[in-house]
C-alpha cells in the first residue's frame, strides 16, 4: 500500500483560493490623521507602502546580521522549541516551498533582544497609540515596547495558525528584509473559518492560500483579502480580522499590538471576562474602564498640541520610547500594584 496515497489525494483536493487585494497607501500620501479615522476607527486593512523609511534595520538587519551577531543565543523559535540563532538562521537560509524551515514568531524584543532595539527608532509612526507600553496599563499587560515581536523565515516558511490577535488588539508588521504575503478575512466571515473549539480565536483551516474544500467546504463562501509586503512597508491588521503570512523569500519582520479607544471596550470585556461580583475583578474592571477616557484624553492633547505635549512629558506617560529605555532600563515603568485575579 503507499503511505503517501492520503498525503497526494489531499494535495489533489486543494484549490488556490480566490482573493482581493488588501488595500494600499503611500506614505507620503497618509496622514496620521486619516489613517487613524479611515483605518483604525473604520476598522479597515490596509498596507503602507514605505511606512518606516529611516529604521537603521532597514540598511542592517539581514539573516547573517543575527547569525553573526548572536550565534550562540538561545531564541524561542515557537511555543515548544528553542534554537541557537546561528541553527535558526540555517534552517531559514535552507528553507523551501516543499520543506519549509522554522518559522520564529515568540521572540519579544524588549525581554530577549533588547540589543536591536535602536534599529527601530524613531517609532514607526503608524503603530500609534502604544497603550500597552504606557506606565498607567497593569503590569501584568505591560509591554514597555508595545509587544514588539521579530519574525523571521525562510521561503515557505509561515504562520503556523491563522488567527485574529488576542485581547481585541489590532496588528501592525512592518517588513524589514525579503518579502512576505499577507491574507486576510473580514470578522463577518467568522462563520466560514471554522474556529478551535479550544481558541475561538485560532482556525483549524490549515493553509487558506490553498484550500481543501473538502476538509473545509464552507471557506468557498468566505472572502479573501491578499497583499505582499516588501522591506519598509506595513500592513495594518484591525482587531478581529483573521490573518496569517508566509514568507515569499528568506524575511525578517517585526510585529507590535496596538490599543486606542477603537478598540478599547473589546479588550477590557477580553481581560475582564463576564461582569463579577467578586472585588478583585470589580476593581480591575474600574481601573481599566477609567483608564480608558483619560488615555483618549491624553493622546488628542498630543496629536492637536505636541509641543505643549513634550512640555509637560506626555508622551513619556503614553508610551516611553523603547530605544531610550534599551540603552538605560532605569526609564523603565514603576509598577503599578492593582489587582489582576
Amino acid at each position: 500500500m503507499d503511505s503517501q496515497a492520503p498525503a497526494k489525494t489531499e494535495a489533489r483536493d486543494r484549490v488556490l483560493a480566490p482573493s482581493l487585494p488588501i488595500e494600499e497607501r503611500h506614505a507620503r500620501d497618509l496622514p496620521y490623521d486619516v489613517f487613524l479615522r479611515d483605518y483604525v476607527h473604520g476598522k479597515r486593512p490596509l498596507i503602507v507602502r514605505d511606512a518606516t523609511p529611516s529604521w537603521p534595520a532597514l540598511k542592517k538587519w539581514t539573516p547573517e546580521f543575527f547569525k553573526q551577531r548572536f550565534p550562540s543565543k538561545m531564541v524561542q523559535v515557537s511555543y515548544d522549541e528553542q534554537l541557537s540563532f546561528s541553527d535558526f538562521i540555517d534552517g531559514v537560509l535552507a528553507s523551501t516551498e516543499d520543506k519549509p524551515g522554522p518559522y520564529m514568531y515568540r521572540l519579544f524584543l524588549h525581554e530577549h533582544l533588547p540589543e536591536v532595539l535602536p534599529d527601530l527608532s524613531p517609532p514607526n509612526p503608524y503603530a500609534f497609540p502604544r497603550r500597552f507600553a504606557s506606565p498607567l496599563m497593569m503590569e501584568y499587560w505591560r509591554r514597555p515596547d508595545g509587544y514588539l515581536k521579530l519574525l523571521i523565515g525562510g521561503v515557505g516558511g509561515r504562520f503556523p495558525v491563522m488567527h485574529f490577535d488576542g485581547e481585541d488588539a489590532h496588528a501592525t508588521i512592518t517588513e524589514i528584509y525579503g518579502d512576505k504575503e499577507f491574507l486576510v478575512y473580514a470578522p463577518e466571515d467568522t462563520p466560514y473559518l471554522y474556529p478551535s473549539p479550544k481558541r475561538a480565536n485560532h482556525s483549524l483551516v490549515d493553509d487558506p492560500r490553498n484550500q481543501n474544500l473538502q476538509r473545509f467546504p464552507l471557506l468557498a463562501k468566505a472572502t479573501q483579502f491578499r497583499g505582499i509586503l516588501r522591506p519598509g512597508d506595513m500592513v495594518f491588521v484591525p482587531c478581529r480580522w483573521w490573518h496569517t503570512a508566509r514568507a515569499l523569500s528568506p524575511s525578517i519582520s517585526v510585529g507590535m499590538n496596538t490599543l486606542d479607544d477603537s478598540n478599547w471596550k473589546g479588550f477590557v470585556a477580553d481581560i475582564c471576562g463576564p461582569i463579577s461580583a467578586r472585588p478583585r475583578q470589580l476593581l480591575k474592571r474600574a481601573y481599566f474602564e477609567g483608564l480608558g477616557p483619560v488615555l483618549s484624553m491624553l493622546e488628542g492633547f498630543q496629536r492637536k498640541f505636541p509641543g505643549a505635549a513634550e512640555r509637560l512629558m506626555v508622551p513619556g506617560i503614553l508610551a516611553p520610547d523603547s530605544s531610550a529605555i534599551a540603552r538605560d532600563p532605569s526609564l523603565k515603568p514603576l509598577k503599578i500594584k492593582v489587582p489582576t485575579g
